[in-house]
């Protein structure tokens, strides 16, 4: 048994196909003539950008058009001027064309790298995709082409490239095993829209699984099993079963309102990171939109994105998704989310420093262009603004003076808008937790954002292996805060959400219902399963399950308590 990173969740049964890169070695060597190697280099950029467009085009059918632009990115990247130019500089100082783009491709590599954000270190990977792409081309040699594998091929090799995922034939992919990558890798990102378990990151995986093995994917668990025996493959086949079976089952609850089992409404709605998305929200039967993460509208771009490029974005949701609730988020830019172009200082600890609202406020005129926007795009459909990291009252004060300073704006210049548009906060911090009775009277609605509060309540960075150990929804600490903010939300009669990943834990789901969250905001793969459990559970017995748990001292207790009684 080994394990990795679970990147993509499921049980995947096959055969092993190990993937051998191809041998990219060369031997550097001055050119004759500088411009016929220039020439040479283009005739490979030209030929890897067509082969790459061909990709991109297939992917945006066969995946979604939020991953083709994963690939479209490498065409980007490879004919940026910069880029180019450097190369085409060290093949005029006589260094071959192979050689000039390692040199160039290694200097991006260690920019990427020496970032203390994890999503930018993981571009890492996207440099050495068109390294290997552009070589190849050079060399004459092919990359590794994953579209005609047998069926039911588990596929292992040491770095899964968006390239190679471009090429793969979700029939005949039964798993997916990588020696590097993370969650938030392009791989993961595409092997999750897939739907094929994936397991990353697993150690020397190309040397310690042979071709023709039979290999379990746990891709929930993170797990590789390796030749498992006759009883233990039953087991594994029994549980794949049963769990596309349940996933099937799921069909049933499609079209349903969300409820307890005691006929108690909530709402059940979608996190999601671009228009696109909002199609995938609504497919999956998602009562609204209770997370759009306008940062990536930023981090896609090379400008700041004029109004009435933002306007397009939210007008496009807010339509998607008709009378349908749509909340917004404000700029969340900063700690893990680096834009080049807002030419943020480096801090020593970004994830406590000058970012999201705090960021937005000290620039007013640029967070009003998004503030208008956000407001023209109100009058087609119920698009809502929420604010976040907020820590003050003063905070919450401040930007809703803004917005009342862009309807101001938007009245004179005779342009429509949602005159009673609601502003809320994510709450996430403990900060906002303490204060959430003083907040909940300046606010519209509520939502907790769980991966970060976790995080700030108990001191303790995810990504780290060494405190990993406490970073826990189930800490009694978390539990009292997340009480707190739905009490004091319920008792000044706003709307109170969740749209953390916690939202769709099963485990905590009647924990939420007894506290009297309004909304739960999940991925959209997630709503109907979600929207099961919920109708699994009557408010007496989460309440009652609330109160034995609420009496437990540690994570532990309280996880063992929750699986007990999970339904």
């Amino acid at each position: 048994m080994y394990e990795g990173v679970n990147a993509s969740d499921g049980i995947g049964i096959g055969i092993a196909s190990v993937a051998v890169e191809p041998d990219l070695s060369y031997t550097p060597h001055a050119p004759e003539d500088a411009e016929q190697e220039k020439a040479r280099y283009q005739a490979a950029l030209d030929a890897f950008c067509e082969k790459t467009k061909t990709q991109a085009e297939r992917m945006k059918v066969t995946v979604g058009e939020k991953e083709s632009e994963i690939m479209s990115g490498h065409i980007t990247m490879a004919t940026d001027p910069f880029m180019v130019s450097e190369i085409n500089d060290r093949i005029e100082k006589h260094e071959c064309s192979e050689q000039a783009l390692d040199e160039v491709c290694d200097m991006f590599y260690s920019m990427f790298d020496a970032s203390d954000e994890i999503i930018i270190r993981e571009r890492c990977a996207d440099v050495q995709d068109l390294r290997s792409g552009i070589k190849a081309k050079l060399l004459g040699k092919e990359v590794i082409d994953l579209s005609t594998l047998p069926v039911n091929t588990i596929v292992v090799v040491s770095d899964l490239t968006p390239s190679m995922t471009a090429t793969i034939d979700k029939e005949n992919v039964a798993g997916i095993v990588t020696e590097t990558g993370g969650r938030t890798s392009h791989s993961a990102i595409i092997a999750r829209a897939l739907e094929i378990p994936a397991v990353l990151s697993v150690p020397d995986a190309c040397k310690v699984i042979n071709n023709g093995d039979t290999v379990v994917v746990n891709g929930t668990k993170g797990t590789v099993h390796t030749n498992p025996s006759k009883a233990e493959l039953s087991a594994y086949q029994a549980a794949a079963e049963a769990a596309a079976e349940a996933k099937a089952a799921l069909e049933a609850y499609r079209g349903k309102p969300t409820c307890t089992a005691d006929g108690i409404d909530k709402l059940l709605v979608a996190n999601i990171g671009n228009p696109d998305d909002a199609t995938g929200a609504a497919e999956h039967d998602a009562e609204g939109v209770g997370l759009f993460r306008s940062e990536f509208l930023f981090m896609d771009a090379k400008e700041l994105p004029s109004e009435d490029d933002q306007f397009a974005a939210y007008q496009k949701v807010a339509l998607r998704m008709k009378d349908k609730p749509v909340i917004i988020r404000t700029l969340d830019v900063g700690g893990d989310k680096e834009i080049p172009y807002l030419n943020l200082q480096k801090e020593d600890n970004p994830f406590m420093g000058f970012r999201a609202v705090r960021y937005c406020l000290n620039n007013p005129e640029q967070y009003k262009v998004q503030l208008r926007a956000l407001l023209r795009a109100s009058a087609f459909g119920d698009v809502k603004i929420m604010l976040p990291l907020v820590t003050c009252l003063d905070e919450v004060r401040e930007a809703k003076a803004l917005v009342e300073e862009c309807k101001g704006e938007l009245r004179r210049e005779g342009v429509q808008f949602n005159e009673d548009i609601e502003v809320g906060t994510m709450i996430e911090t403990p900060a906002a937790s303490l204060i959430a009775d003083d907040l909940a009277k300046e606010c519209s609605f509520f939502s907790i954002g769980t991966n970060d509060l976790i995080g700030y309540t108990m001191c303790a960075d995810r990504g780290n292996d060494r405190v990993r150990y406490l970073y826990s929804v189930y800490n009694p600490a978390v539990l009292r805060s997340i009480q707190r903010i739905v009490t004091c939300g319920n008792d000044a009669g706003i709307m109170v959400g969740m749209c953390g990943e916690a939202a769709a834990d099963p485990l905590l789901i009647p924990m939420l219902i007894s506290f009297g969250l309004g909304e739960f905001s999940v991925s959209a793969p997630s709503i109907l399963r979600t929207r099961k459990i919920i109708s699994q559970w009557t408010k007496d017995e989460a309440d009652q399950l609330a109160w034995d748990v609420m009496q437990l001292k540690t994570a532990e207790e309280v996880q063992e308590a929750l699986t007990k009684a999970a339904k």
